[in-house]
């Protein structure tokens, strides 16, 4: 190699680590007061200083090394690859950036935050598509530069080529997720924290990518269901317009059950908790047949986490009061015992005094309409002669 090529390569790498140090300490001053900066800073300093050093010493390299050997063709391609990785590396970084910076002006942190989960899901959708995007590129930006696999890369490249990769890719299973997963961040069927019933298991929608969606189950399991099945099942959720609910604590009691008292009993209680948002509180007998008196037990919450909280303290507290000021409502179980006499009194031996048996009247003896009737059953047919 020339000597001139091993100095300018150098003075390039000096330069590049020049202008990442001062424009690092120029973000990191604009990060004391901008909270942007300092996620910038996070996201995109590793793969700025590679994309800036990466493309300085390609630059040399093109410029010093101008014939047709091997060799150099090599190395030409190498730091064109290890350029092309670094820029794509920081593009989507960017994108990432975009998206905490935008994710920002909407919190989840408040009581209405249906929009800003809306928001905040197709935002992730948009980056993972972007960043699918920018790595397709990529790749046919390296296929360009190898002299054999130029033709593959251009058609990457080429509107009818994309079309073609997308339109067979679209009838395998693996891109129809990630179409599903697509309608999913725009259709505002399902947003990320949401609160669903899938598989007859209640949990919140933790993450939704492309090809699958993962569910966060209430005892901390995680269930990952293919994005499709939300395309082509139906499931609940309990947070599609907004978070409130109402909830059911039902009761099997006996007759003597004192409704009107129990009644009282819920008022004081959901008065007394944070846990009520005072919309709903209702107390009915539902039923009551099967020996026993349905009571159904009706309140609101806020969310689906404080409603079951809720339920359980009506029901404890209910439980409470009934086993202690009406005992007699508490569900028992009934049954009559007879008992038949040990020993029967002698049945008397000797004449009996007799009494004129009296035929019922039945539907052919009894009476003369039931004679009547018998005897249309009993005659003979008349036979009727031949006149000839």
């Amino acid at each position: 190699m020339q000597p001139d090529y091993l100095i300018a390569l150098l003075v390039a790498v000096v330069a590049a680590v020049a202008v990442t140090a001062i424009t690092a300490l120029v973000f990191r001053m604009v990060g004391r007061r901008e909270a942007w900066a300092r996620t910038l800073i996070g996201l995109a300093r590793v793969p700025f200083r590679l994309t800036l050093l990466m493309g300085t010493m390609w630059s040399v390299n093109t410029l010093f090394l101008q014939s047709t050997a091997e060799i150099e063709r090599l190395v030409d391609f190498v730091f064109r690859a290890l350029f092309i990785a670094a820029a794509t590396w920081l593009v989507c970084a960017l994108l990432y950036f975009i998206e905490e910076v935008t994710a920002v002006r909407y919190r989840v942190d408040v009581r209405d935050n249906r929009v800003a989960r809306r928001v905040r899901t197709q935002l992730r959708m948009l980056r993972r598509i972007g960043v699918v995007v920018v790595i397709i590129c990529a790749i046919g930006a390296v296929l360009l530069s190898i002299p054999g696999a130029a033709t593959l890369g251009a058609s990457l490249f080429a509107s009818a080529g994309l079309l073609s990769v997308v339109a067979g890719l679209a009838a395998q299973s693996t891109l129809a997720n990630v179409f599903a997963g697509v309608q999913l961040a725009f259709n505002n069927a399902l947003r990320v924290d949401d609160v669903v019933i899938v598989e007859n298991e209640w949990g919140k929608i933790e993450e939704i990518t492309l090809t699958y969606v993962v569910v966060h189950i209430w005892d901390d399991r995680r269930m990952v269901l293919p994005s499709t099945y939300f395309t082509t099942n139906p499931f609940q959720n309990w947070t599609r317009h907004n978070s409130e609910l109402l909830g059911a604590v039902e009761f099997d009691l006996d007759w003597r059950v004192d409704p009107a008292g129990m009644r009282r009993e819920l008022d004081r209680i959901v008065a007394q908790t944070e846990l009520w948002d005072g919309r709903v509180v209702v107390l009915q007998v539902t039923d009551a047949v099967g020996g026993f008196v349905r009571v159904r037990v009706l309140v609101s919450a806020g969310d689906a986490p404080t409603l079951f909280d809720l339920r359980c303290l009506v029901r404890e507290n209910l439980i409470d009061w009934l086993v202690t000021h009406n005992p007699d409502a508490l569900p028992v179980g009934r049954m009559e015992l007879r008992r038949e006499p040990q020993t029967r009194p002698a049945v008397a031996l000797g004449p009996q005094p007799s009494h004129p048996v009296t035929a019922p009247i039945g539907l052919f003896s009894g009476d003369e309409n039931a004679k009547a009737r018998a005897a249309e059953f009993t005659t003979s047919i008349p036979v009727q002669e031949d006149p000839r």
